[in-house]
């Protein structure tokens, strides 16, 4: 049986990929989406109670846990949102991993973009006046920067049952050592998703990363869908993100 890791982003946990395992699973995949360190359980609990240095934990952390499970596996498929996306760009660039999707990713070697949400929601979270704090995130932030296009009564409802509050550290390493990779080395197949309405990740620099990729011979794709948020994995009319994914990976599979 085909294996699908799936890896969650700053302000999920594993549930959040809750539907795309059913999906996944139907179509004949063992699907494997563990939680991050310290991010395991309801996550209404944890923003009752965040877990004890929450603030301290770093990308690496997650590299590593993420790191060992693909070890287990023959070459995964892995797909992976937000900082679960540039995750999944390292781990590729590592050879872990079969085929590789990031959705509305972090980029790599510190790309950015100069849309006015995109540098408001990263400079709040990388804040460097906040220290280790936490990022204690509200139900009116969850919706001004990653559900935008949702209602606020919807919005509010997601915050309630999938977000959970993050460590600053682990975006701020993305924008460091940690988050570079050669992008002009051959990779394994890699699709990019964007959103157009996303608050965090801009569709402009996910077009950026695409275009740093240059090896000739590696496979690289990428794929705008209009009208999403950062939530784009759980938004309304997320199956058609989950099936167009799902097509692409079964393309490259009878390719390969």
């Amino acid at each position: 049986m085909r294996s699908v890791i799936f890896v969650h982003g700053m302000f999920q946990n594993a549930k959040s990929w809750e539907n795309w395992v059913d999906f996944f699973s139907q179509r004949g995949y063992q699907c494997i989406a563990p939680s991050w360190p310290l991010h395991e359980g309801d996550p209404v609990e944890l923003k009752e109670n965040p877990p004890e240095g929450l603030g301290d934990l770093t990308l690496e952390d997650v590299l590593i846990e993420f790191e060992a499970i693909a070890q287990t596996l023959d070459k995964p498929v892995m797909i992976g949102h937000s900082v679960g996306g540039l995750i999944v760009q390292l781990l590729l660039s590592r050879g872990l991993a079969a085929i590789g999707v990031a959705i509305d990713a972090v980029a790599p070697n510190a790309m950015l973009d100069f849309d006015w949400e995109y540098l408001k929601n990263a400079s709040l979270i990388m804040n460097p006046l906040k220290g280790n704090e936490p990022v204690y995130l509200t139900a009116e932030l969850f919706h001004d920067a990653f559900a935008n296009t949702l209602t606020f009564s919807d919005a509010e409802e997601a915050y309630l049952n999938y977000a959970t509050h993050d460590s600053r550290n682990v975006l701020r390493n993305c924008m460091g050592e940690a988050g570079k990779i050669n992008t002009h080395l051959p990779h394994a197949p890699l699709l990019l998703i964007a959103g157009e309405k996303d608050h965090i990740i801009p569709a402009a620099l996910t077009e950026k990363n695409f275009k740093a990729y240059t090896d000739k011979d590696s496979v690289i794709a990428m794929k705008e869908f209009s009208n999403r948020s950062h939530y784009i994995c759980a938004e309304p009319e997320w199956e058609e993100v989950a099936d167009y994914v799902y097509n692409w990976i079964e393309e490259q599979e009878e390719e390969d």
